[in-house]
């Protein structure tokens, strides 16, 4: 191995390529979108933007995270080696590949389309299954996740090409409450995890309570509320089911103490983005059931609110503990953890102020892209570069 290779290390671990794709995409899409929104400046997707920038947003930015998180979670979990060098180089060319792909469709064969932007998850599953298959430990089930998402985005782009675009949101919907599966349960795992380590280095006595009956009953309800979406959307019982959602995720929220870590911005975050899951809950239980208005936004506080700020959280903290760094939030961060949340709030009151709508999308959108740009300014270095203590990965 040459020195110019040592000094380079983007694929020396799975999280580097895949965290610094989903804040550049991240970036990228959102510019589109403003640019279709303010300006009229549309890409050849030969669909309406609305449905590409939802599609994006999930299959482009969410999905980079997650695989990255994945192809850094799973090593530690089963005590594997990490993926590093070619099997990444060709995980992040297929992703790119879907991509590109899916911003000029219009160009393309629906059907080549289609091949190549389904290819992404097969891709990694097929990379991460020997690992889990061999650990037989309770994180197989990430591999239905995977699943899951194949099949949110193959219901999606068959919808489109027959121009059935109400199943395609139908579809966009099911892999939005995949992401939201997979996030009660890491979420469940890291914030209070986080949350202990942080605070006991200031006080050893400090403890939260496992309670894992209602740690199941929260998974159970979220898995409910999918199958309410698929077999009974936007009916009384989807309604009064994301209301026991709310409820059990509000208790489970509660025992974290999140005050006993506001001193740290790492770790507050990672409650700021978890309070995002039963606030949108709620929204969404109040919108189907009443139709009030101020509710009509639930969906931009799953996504915006809770996937966007628990990815941020997430990608920060690995990025600075597998690099061998404090996992302390440089002073730039902090502010991108700001503006993420504030891009949150602004997106969601919108309904609110009906006059202003476009203004409220317009001025979230920039406030997500000053987060992200400054996620961008601080990680790229960060990503690229060797651990700072010598060590692999």
């Amino acid at each position: 191995m040459n020195e110019s290779s040592l000094k380079f290390a983007l694929f020396n671990y799975g999280f580097r390529p895949f965290f610094l794709l989903a804040g550049v995409y991240a970036v990228i899409v959102m510019v589109i979108w403003l640019l279709a929104l303010l300006v009229g400046i549309r890409p050849p997707v030969g669909l309406p933007t609305y449905l590409w920038h939802g599609h994006e947003m999930l299959f482009g930015f969410i999905s980079a995270a997650i695989a990255g998180f994945l192809l850094t979670a799973v090593p530690s979990w089963t005590g594997q080696r990490g993926f590093s060098g070619l099997p990444l180089i060709i995980l992040a060319g297929v992703w790119l590949a879907g991509r590109l792909i899916t911003i000029f469709q219009a160009w393309f064969p629906p059907v080549l389309t289609i091949a190549v932007d389904l290819a992404f998850f097969p891709t990694l599953g097929l990379m991460l299954a020997p690992s889990l298959l061999r650990g037989k430990s309770r994180n197989l089930v990430f591999l239905l996740f995977l699943f899951l998402l194949f099949v949110s985005n193959l219901i999606f782009h068959l919808a489109t090409a027959r121009g059935d675009f109400a199943l395609a949101s139908s579809g966009l919907l099911l892999g939005i409450n995949t992401v939201l599966l997979i996030i009660t349960i890491i979420g469940g795992r890291i914030v209070p995890a986080f949350t202990l380590s942080a605070v006991r280095r200031r006080d050893e006595t400090f403890a939260i309570k496992p309670l894992p009956a209602l740690d199941r009953a929260a998974l159970y309800s979220i898995v409910l509320v999918l199958i309410a979406d698929l077999a009974w959307p936007y009916t009384a019982a989807a309604g009064w089911l994301a209301i026991v959602a709310t409820l059990l995720h509000a208790g489970r929220f509660a025992r974290w103490k999140t005050w006993r870590g506001r001193q740290e911005a790492i770790v507050w975050i990672l409650h700021a983005g978890y309070a995002w899951l039963i606030i949108g809950l709620a929204l969404k239980s109040l919108f189907i059931l009443t139709g009030m208005p101020f509710s009509a936004a639930w969906l931009h506080a799953l996504t915006t609110g809770l996937f966007a700020t628990m990815i941020l959280a997430i990608m920060t903290r690995v990025s600075l503990g597998h690099t061998g760094r404090s996992l302390i939030a440089p002073p730039l961060i902090v502010v991108s953890y700001l503006l993420i949340t504030l891009a949150a709030v602004v997106r969601v009151a919108g309904p609110v102020f009906p006059g202003n709508y476009l203004y409220s999308i317009a001025a979230s959108g920039v406030l997500w892209l000053g987060a992200f740009m400054l996620f961008l300014i601080v990680y790229t270095p960060i990503l690229i570069s060797p651990r700072v203590d010598g060590k692999p990965g």
